[in-house]
């Protein structure tokens, strides 16, 4: 198996956890000497996601989704997200009769709790019915795995993510900023669904800090909203890895209020950097970090970021190396499904 074909609604310029994950994937399996295609929306026309609208999705997308599939012949199909490409690219596997993987990624039901709670029942309908014709769903951790076991799926296995702990090394003496200590951190997107504003509002002593300006329209409001919390703007780890590990070299606690995760790879980096976790005691989250050693976990975000302060920076980073890229991407091959294999067992 030497061709393997990945279809994703999730594309550059997005910034998110199933774009981090797609590229990592692409750059080892290549290594490895697989090709590797992708079916992605910037090969398609496109419309802004309501209520999202810098992420754009595909339309019209099932005819040339076919032909692309036919074209590369790829010994495995992996589906990476349900949006409209994932469904073209199913609806294809279907007719032809074609076996293919595909990956739980978001939490499609809390975020659509978040944003459009009428919909949850909908939502929770149409993923169970896109995971059901695959061979596998692949899940990141046993929570989660668990939960769609409860729910009715069927051949869920996990393929755990990683984190690049040769990259994501705390500075021992990053440049010196003006903050009181100590400092408290949240980065990433400031999307509703991440919460953002259970940090924000927090009552803690010394610093609050936030790294990361997308979306732009909530950047700005959130910064008006407090002014008493430091806001760094945006940050690229690829472009300028050593400013944002110098900017997070500086904090003391990172502070990860999302409720909506299902594994949270921003975890792993602020662990790699040496630095403790407090969240709350939810999927992801609780999945990572174990409570005392490297982070804390509860309904109060203070009291747990407090805590955090005495907590070994050794230990958090003991955590991160349990976490490989290489491993992740070993058993990502071990769940594909053989197309070739299938069509000659059919015979």
């Amino acid at each position: 198996m030497k061709k393997i074909l990945l279809v994703t609604d999730a594309w550059a310029p997005q910034k998110n956890g199933v774009t981090v994950v797609l590229n990592r994937f692409i750059a080892f399996l290549s290594e490895r000497g697989y090709e590797v295609k992708v079916i992605h929306p910037e090969l398609f026309r496109t419309v802004a996601l309501p209520t999202y609208p810098e992420i754009h999705l595909a339309i019209f997308a099932r005819r040339r989704v076919a032909s692309l599939i036919r074209e590369f012949d790829p010994d495995a199909i992996h589906l990476m997200t349900e949006g409209p490409l994932g469904w073209a690219a199913r609806s294809v596997c279907k007719e032809k009769k074609i076996p293919f993987t595909s990956w739980y990624h978001t939490n499609l039901q809390l975020y659509t709790d978040v944003r459009l709670h009428a919909f949850l029942g909908l939502a929770n309908a149409l993923l169970r019915r896109f995971h059901s014709l695959g061979e596998r769903t692949l899940v990141t951790t046993e929570t989660l795995k668990r939960q769609l076991e409860s729910q009715g799926y069927q051949n869920v296995v996990i393929v755990p993510l990683g984190v690049d702990t040769e990259r994501f090394v705390r500075n021992p003496s990053p440049p010196a900023t003006p903050f009181t200590k100590p400092v408290f951190v949240y980065y990433g997107r400031l999307a509703i669904e991440k919460s953002p504003e259970d940090f924000l509002r927090l009552d803690l002593p010394g610093t609050k800090v936030v790294i990361g300006a997308e979306p732009h329209a909530v950047f700005k409001t959130l910064k008006e909203k407090y002014p008493d919390v430091h806001f760094l703007g945006k940050y690229d780890v690829n472009a300028d890895l050593q400013k944002f590990i110098d900017q997070l070299s500086a904090c003391d606690v990172f502070v990860f209020p999302s409720k909506t995760e299902t594994f949270g790879l921003v975890v792993l980096e602020a662990l790699s950097c040496g630095i403790p976790v407090a969240a709350y005691n939810v999927m992801g989250p609780k999945d990572i970090i174990t409570d005392g050693v490297d982070g804390y976990l509860g309904d109060d975000l203070a009291d747990a970021a407090i805590k955090c302060l005495s907590l070994s920076r050794d230990a958090c980073r003991t955590k991160a190396l349990h976490y490989s890229w290489n491993h992740s991407i070993e058993a990502f091959i071990k769940n594909l499904a053989p197309i070739r294999a299938h069509q000659a067992a059919e015979r």
